[in-house]
């Protein structure tokens, strides 16, 4: 794919777009993954409370976690944006202006909103609001309109093009912010507001319920003629309709700060804290090479191949370089194939003795060769030697979900580093 050049940079700034250093911006389905994402090089979190969000299964905030984390975020010069992208019906605005001023006391730096009735509620507590991809906007004029609504940044349609969002970049005002998708899972209704889901099992995607029905496998057949089945994007297990890979931008950052993006949004409140280091360490230390030299930036592979490590989907570039058709579905019934098992997450840093304290998330063992995901420590593995309990007696392995344990390792361990194991 064509890179923008010195010509395009020159064009932001003679638009009044200043170039300056795109946010990353990581997803927090609890405080675990929040403090991972930050500990791993997020510029930004977003998540949700118990309600108004749009990943009602996650385990989200209460509001004690909310205050916590901003308190963390902001200890460390972060921020956090807050989810409030449902969409609502009359009833759900009971107690809502309440709730947005204690939120805005809280410190939430930003909420993410799509309904109109929501966003003026929003404006009218003080509340700094970016607009969700829900809004679908996909054109300078839209972002146009709601920045004189009062929104200070526009989340664009997934379906908007790299070409296109260059030119709504040099359209419109400076002052508004345009963040993009670039990691992560697509909804087939790709700005989100799809019904599927809603209609076929009663759980509504839009008030964070969904089922997912765009992964289920179908078969079709016309009416009157039920031993006739049409074969669409079919393999031996099935036809698949509705199965879209996950988004992966991670080769064309370059492409993507030049066109003039604010923000690099990363999808997955669902996912677990090992899923949001690896993602989020890698888009890092990408964007950070890129700054060191832009002029001689080169993407390591290592980090392309950390995504793939990470992966439990196949990948696409989405709409970012036209309509992928049938490329951007998967309709493979083979699942992608898992190099590495999370083992677990350190907790205590390495004391004097080597012993640092973790927490267990799938079974190790003395013997294990294991890697060490952190951002102080880069390519860093070991052989595991010993595994001691709480008490410090000798351990074989560690079999129990969230055992803490005290191993021994050659490099000193920081609460936050991830350990994984590869599979044979």
């Amino acid at each position: 794919m064509p890179r923008f050049g010195r010509h395009m940079i020159r064009q932001m700034h003679r638009s009044g777009r200043q170039m300056k250093k795109v946010e990353l911006l990581a997803p927090a389905g609890n405080m675990e993954c929040l403090k991972t994402a930050l500990y791993f090089g997020a510029d930004a979190v977003y998540l949700a409370g118990k309600q108004y969000g749009l990943r009602a299964f996650a385990a989200n905030f209460t509001e004690e976690e909310l205050e916590s984390a901003v308190h963390l975020a902001h200890s460390l010069g972060k921020r956090v944006y807050l989810t409030i992208n449902a969409l609502f019906r009359n009833q759900d605005f009971a107690g809502f202006p309440q709730y947005l001023l204690h939120i805005r006391q809280m410190g939430i730096d930003a909420v993410i909103v799509s309904d109109p009735g929501v966003l003026q509620c929003c404006l009218d507590a003080g509340l700094e609001v970016h607009l969700s991809t829900q809004a679908s906007t996909s054109n300078e004029r839209s972002a146009a309109f709601w920045h004189k609504q009062g929104v200070k940044r526009v989340v664009l349609a997934r379906e908007v093009t790299l070409e296109e969002i260059s030119e709504i970049a040099q359209k419109i005002p400076s002052s508004l912010e345009l963040e993009v998708f670039v990691h992560g899972a697509m909804c087939i209704a790709y700005s989100g507001r799809c019904l599927l889901s809603s209609v076929l099992t009663g759980r509504s995607g839009n008030k964070g319920e969904c089922a997912q029905p765009c992964r289920w496998r179908y078969t079709i057949h016309e009416a009157g003629y039920p031993q006739e089945y049409f074969p669409i994007l079919e393999d031996e297990g099935g036809t698949y309709l509705l199965n879209s890979k996950d988004l992966m931008m991670i080769e064309y950052l370059p492409e993507l700060i030049q066109a003039g993006v604010s923000s690099f949004k990363i999808e997955g409140r669902m996912k677990s804290a090992y899923y949001v280091g690896c993602v989020v360490g890698a888009y890092r230390k990408a964007m950070d090479a890129y700054y060191a030299d832009p002029q001689h930036y080169s993407l390591d592979p290592a980090l392309v191949q950390e995504i793939y490590d990470s992966a439990t989907r196949r990948f696409t570039t989405g709409f970012y370089f036209g309509n992928p058709k049938e490329a951007g579905q998967d309709i493979s019934r083979e699942p992608v194939p898992r190099r590495y098992g999370f083992c677990g997450i350190v907790l205590e840093r390495s004391n004097a003795e080597g012993l640092a304290k973790v927490e267990q998330r799938n079974k190790f063992s003395v013997g294990d060769r294991i890697d060490i995901l952190s951002p102080n420590l880069e390519g860093a593995k070991f052989t595991l030697k010993e595994i001691l309990d709480e008490e410090l007696q000798p351990l074989s392995c560690a079999p129990h979900p969230q055992q803490q344990v005290y191993i021994r390792c050659p490099y000193p361990l920081r609460p936050g580093d991830l350990l994984r194991r590869k599979l044979d």
